[in-house]
């Protein structure tokens, strides 16, 4: 974990719900695909905790909706803007147990850790697929930052209005990946666990206190007890989590 002073280098519209933020400065802290920030946000007690989608040595770029306060406020910011950062937080997905071809998951905002992830398994000489799934086409987002990757993401949609009609699930029946990484609402992590041949690995959201593992407001049950999103997670193996009915 690492603190800084990081300049907004752009704010921009992904989709009517998504944007996203470019952070310039120090993202030497940022180790893995899967990690994340949290920003300390003027007038806001909490910071706000948001998954890294991508990142250089200059900096590093967010996902973000607007959903309350915090990101109604980080909507109005403009570039030259500068924000308190916590860096390097969680553990992030394991890229040794990747396979040749593994699959990439998104929904939603999910797919955010999808791109950064799809870049450096690139990096590595692996083949990786990329699935994300929206609810219409509207919600579509980072689909032209896939294909810069020389990679074509399959969409789909709820409604079909874009790619194929259903869940991300019904795409990943098509494919015998040799892993899978996920990243999205919590019911579609379920889905994509129960319904997968191969193991995986998934990133769960969760509220956070203080996003780095003293507060335990982020506590979750796996199969070895209860363990903090921010802390042990927000990455965990697919055999760990113990779902709630």
């Amino acid at each position: 974990m690492k603190q800084g002073v990081f300049t907004v280098g752009d704010n921009a519209p992904l989709s009517p719900r998504l944007k996203r933020l470019r952070l310039l400065g120090d993202s030497s802290a940022i180790a893995r695909p899967g990690q994340f920030v949290s920003l300390a946000l003027p007038g806001f007690f909490l910071r706000r905790p948001f998954s890294v989608c991508d990142w250089d040595a200059s900096g590093f770029s967010i996902v973000y909706e607007q959903v309350g306060k915090g990101t109604d406020y980080m909507r109005s910011l403009r570039t030259g803007d500068r924000l308190d950062v916590l860096t390097g937080l969680g553990n992030g997905f394991d890229l040794s147990r990747a396979g040749n071809a593994p699959v990439l998951i998104g929904g939603g905002s999910g797919v955010s850790p999808m791109l950064g992830l799809a870049r450096r398994l690139l990096t590595e000489g692996r083949s990786p697929r990329v699935i994300l799934g929206f609810g219409t086409r509207e919600d579509v987002a980072l689909l032209e930052d896939f294909r810069l990757l020389g990679v074509c993401p399959t969409i789909t949609t709820l409604d079909g209005s874009f790619g194929l009609r259903g869940l991300v699930t019904d795409a990943l029946e098509e494919l015998q990946p040799s892993f899978f990484y996920a990243c999205g609402p919590e019911a579609m992590l379920r889905a994509v666990a129960e319904c997968s041949a191969c193991d995986g690995q998934m990133s769960f959201d969760a509220r956070m206190g203080c996003g780095f593992g003293a507060c335990m407001g982020c506590t979750r049950m796996t199969r070895s007890g209860p363990k903090r999103v921010c802390r042990d997670g927000p990455v965990f193996d697919r055999g760990e989590i113990v779902w709630e009915d």
